[in-house]
């Protein structure tokens, strides 16, 4: 089977136009599965009422303290949930940093894509108490 057959297309995420087409861009390849593996974190579970199955639980972390406990219950429920919903990755490692700046932890998945030999990694913030205050 040829790789991108497998990896498919899709709408680019966030949406954007193609400036050269002033269609939709695509994104194929690796670099869709990064992007629906990021969209699966940035999803909550539930907010898609057509399948509500999809996405992640990672607003139920978000006031808990930072124990060694939580950090392992996250990391193994990451693991988990995108190696359930992305059948196009496999060998998923989810570490997240218990260093946290600012009450944000960074969520580091590592992945191998399937039927191939491409391996990618995505660091993913994760606000514990509150969003980021912009600087003036």
């Amino acid at each position: 089977m040829d790789e991108r057959a497998f990896l498919g297309a899709g709408m680019k995420f966030p949406p954007q136009i193609d400036p050269g087409t002033g269609r939709f861009a695509v994104s194929a390849g690796t670099q869709s599965v990064r992007e629906s593996v990021y969209l699966i974190l940035m999803t909550n579970r539930g907010e898609r009422w057509l399948e509500p199955e999809f996405g992640s639980q990672m607003l139920n972390y978000a006031f808990m303290d930072a124990s060694p406990t939580m950090l392992r219950l996250l990391s193994d429920s990451l693991r988990d949930l995108l190696l359930r919903q992305e059948p196009r990755i496999r060998e998923v490692e989810v570490e997240v940093d218990p260093a946290a700046k600012d009450g944000c932890l960074l969520v580091s998945i590592r992945y191998a894509v399937a039927n191939s030999s491409t391996r990618d990694n995505l660091v993913f913030p994760f606000y514990l108490n509150a969003a980021p205050e912009e600087e003036p």
